[in-house]
């Protein structure tokens, strides 16, 4: 099977070519697609737990740890202890936080906007559909359960 004939390779082309656009475009706003996206995650009256930022992403917790310092340093967020829950930290947006998260709100509006514009609706429904498929059988953890694989040669048995 050729890679361009796989979902994966597919699917991983599709997304790295939406990386590099959004990177371009948050470099522009000195951010990267990763900040931009954790911005329009972070509730901008209550703020929100920093534990419930990760999952939303996909991210490992160390991952998010970097992200969230750095956009301590470059002052789009700050941290303050849960009003409730004094172990829980919340993090909240700044000013510059929410000119930033407006920044990425309006470059993942034009994207969709400029996608739908030239995919029907129809096929976006099965896209939706297939993708929700797949990362449900991944989710799953069932895709492996009768893999056995395979040697890649037979050893010689010597008498």
């Amino acid at each position: 099977m050729k890679p361009e004939e796989t979902v994966d390779y597919n699917i991983k082309v599709a997304w790295h070519a939406i990386s590099r656009m959004y990177n371009t475009q948050a470099a522009q706003n000195d951010i990267t697609t990763s900040i931009g996206f954790v911005l329009l995650n972070i509730d901008q009256e209550r703020g929100t737990p920093a534990t419930k930022i990760a999952p939303l992403l996909g991210l490992e917790t160390r991952s998010l740890t970097r992200i969230l310092r750095s956009m301590e340093e470059k002052g789009l967020i700050y941290k303050q202890a849960d009003s409730v829950d004094k172990r829980s930290v919340r993090i909240f947006l700044t000013e510059m936080g929410l000119e930033k998260k407006e920044v990425s709100r309006q470059t993942v509006r034009h994207f969709n906007l400029k996608v739908r514009e030239k995919i029907s609706q129809s096929q976006l429904d099965v896209f939706f559909k297939v993708a929700a498929q797949i990362t449900g059988m991944i989710e799953g953890k069932t895709l492996f359960e009768e893999f056995v694989l395979k040697p890649l040669r037979q050893e010689s048995s010597a008498s």
